[in-house]
């Protein structure tokens, strides 16, 4: 069982939720842009590629199939690795957690870029200010503190009850959001959320990922960016 990630080179970015997935499972992958080259992706995005038509990246071949969306590929992965449970209610709370990240994600992404995805982020860091200002003190507590809640009511360990790509996720979120605000984070009491990284983070084949050249180290191109302006 082999996958072709398909993701921008030279970020984590939203592929790196993807990575984190296929790495735990030891699944046998290539990120095809890291081998050819970022233009590998046109042909898919233009729709002149057999299979369904990915918006943008990241998108995962698997045979015939063209999945696009993290939740989505995270959806289709977490039942053939046995990263979710078999229960279709667990499978659906997995699916709901997981876009919820993705819509956490979204806002980070925003804080430095909260005019335009087009525009360099010196040209809207007074506006970038003001944003960041609401999520270090409103979305962050918000959103953690969910994701607190959702690991206490699974018993203190996983928000599933085992392990599964939601934990994945949340450990590349905590990761990505101590980068960016470091600060901010220290002042967030979420003892469950804290512990669930470190565990997730210990496991043997993540473990392995994280120490290796693949893991890609957190930049300023990425969604995860540290500004010390934004972390005040």
């Amino acid at each position: 069982m082999s996958y072709r990630l398909y993701y921008w080179t030279g970020i984590q970015g939203r592929g790196e939720f993807v990575r984190l997935c296929v790495e735990d499972a030891g699944a046998v992958y290539t990120d095809v842009a890291r081998v050819e080259g970022d233009d590998v992706m046109d042909a898919f995005i233009a729709g002149e590629h057999a299979g369904a038509l990915p918006f943008a990246p990241p998108f995962l071949a698997s045979g015939r199939l063209v999945i696009a969306q993290v939740a989505n590929i995270l959806h289709y992965l977490g039942p053939r690795h046995a990263l979710v449970p078999e229960s279709e209610s667990a499978r659906l709370y997995a699916h709901q957690l997981e876009l919820t990240i993705a819509d956490l994600v979204a806002e980070v992404h925003d804080v430095h870029h909260p005019v335009a995805s087009g525009l360099y982020y010196e040209d809207q860091r007074n506006e970038a200010t003001k944003r960041a200002k609401d999520f270090r003190e409103e979305r962050t507590p918000k959103f953690l503190g969910y994701f607190e809640k959702a690991v206490e009511r699974g018993g203190g360990k996983h928000p599933l009850r085992a392990h599964s790509y939601v934990d994945l996720s949340l450990l590349q979120v905590m990761a990505g959001l101590h980068y960016a605000f470091p600060k901010a984070m220290a002042k967030q009491t979420l003892p469950l959320l804290r512990d669930l990284a470190r565990r997730v983070a210990d496991r043997p084949n993540v473990a392995a990922y994280l120490a290796s050249e693949r893991r890609l180290p957190f930049n300023t191109n990425g969604i995860f960016r540290h500004y010390p302006e934004l972390d005040e």
